[in-house]
């Protein structure tokens, strides 16, 4: 068999690598990066922290604006298509990658295979919302990581293909945990952090970045949190700090740290040890909750709702006092079973698998 995987984004690097290790001796795996993102320490550094093989083909999309950057990933897709012929399309998650991936493949009837399904924030007005919908509605196979998406789904009148598997990014962090916590202690030296001393964060969605008000408003709350901040700075939120005009407001948020983008090992080492993260990720406030860090999210809603029902996570959008307020009240919660068992992937592989098999190929 062989599977074309498209991806183009830091969270769907972490997403295929326990997928790619399941498949390897089972399928020839071709991947396709789009170049969504294509900073070295958001693209490259990934596929070797994560031991999944090179991309085959890199179609250099780049940055733009949404409709520009899908219909170029599209294009490039879809000649990849055609060239390889392969059985299935593996896509993630939510960018405009995977709605690029999923268009082009069922439009040349190639099945797809969508990684996240199911997953809703009702809020049609994020780009992501409308990638997961139209992916979800053009997909073969929808692998669910809770009951919630699955119920999504059924609402949608979706309940052909939907398999409950669990969370692959759950797969990775028990995989690469230990290895994460012994990163923490060099790094920990060159911030000057200690552990349970200082809050991450983490602000790239366009909601924010966006919006000069509510990228401000989250940088004075930063500035006035009481603890060390650190902050890898996305390329996008950097760009978006020039343009708004807010350098002052860093400068004057005396414990807030801009640190270059790190990889994946780093970032889960530094999540581990801090007492709270304040991110706008969807990936980041489960990786919170895989390392056992309370998280509060700027955002208006969040599409990992299990995460605010057990308690770890706060949802509060982007008034500084309500920041404020849910740091100083972080505290862990109770376990959340939909996850899994840490083998999502197998089982991911394992209908893939069965679908070869059912086409005769």
């Amino acid at each position: 068999m062989k599977v074309l995987t498209v991806v183009g984004a830091r969270p769907q690097f972490i997403k295929m690598g326990p997928v790619s290790r399941a498949l390897a001796g089972h399928a020839e795996e071709v991947v396709v990066h789009t170049g969504q993102h294509y900073d070295p320490q958001m693209s490259a550094l990934f596929f070797d922290e994560l031991d999944i093989a090179e991309p085959a083909y890199h179609l250099g999309v780049g940055s733009g604006r949404h409709g520009e950057q899908t219909g170029r990933a599209l294009a490039g897709v879809e000649a990849v298509i055609l060239e390889q012929r392969p059985d299935a399309v593996v896509v993630y998650g939510d960018t405009n990658s995977t709605l690029a991936g999923a268009l082009a493949a069922a439009k040349l009837h190639v099945p797809v295979a969508h990684v996240e399904a199911g997953l809703r924030s009702f809020n049609r007005a994020m780009p992501e919302e409308v990638n997961r919908v139209l992916t979800d509605h053009c997909s073969t196979l929808l692998f669910a990581p809770t009951r919630d998406a699955v119920e999504h789904l059924r609402r949608e009148g979706i309940e052909r293909g939907v398999q409950l598997v669990g969370d692959v990014m759950y797969d990775s962090a028990l995989q690469l945990l230990p290895a994460a916590r012994e990163r923490f202690a060099g790094l920990a030296g060159e911030l000057g952090i200690k552990s349970g001393g200082y809050l991450l964060a983490t602000v790239h969605r366009a909601e924010n970045t966006d919006d000069p008000v509510r990228l401000a408003n989250i940088l004075r709350a930063l500035g006035q949190c009481g603890l060390p901040v650190i902050l890898p700075l996305h390329p996008r939120t950097a760009a978006a700090i020039a343009r708004h005009e807010l350098g002052d407001s860093v400068t004057a948020a005396g414990g807030l740290r801009l640190i270059a983008p790190v990889g994946y090992l780093d970032m889960l080492g530094l999540e581990s040890a801090a007492r709270a993260i304040l991110t706008d990720s969807g990936g980041v406030q489960k990786e919170a909750y895989f390392v056992g860090t309370p998280v509060v999210t700027v955002r208006d809603e969040t599409e990992w709702v299990e995460t605010v029902a057990a308690g770890w996570n706060q949802v509060v959008g982007t008034d500084p006092d309500r920041i404020l307020a849910a740091l100083a009240a972080a505290a862990k919660g109770s376990p959340i079973e939909d996850y899994g068992d840490g083998r999502a992937a197998s089982r991911i592989v394992e209908a893939l698998l069965s679908l070869d098999r059912a086409s005769g190929v």
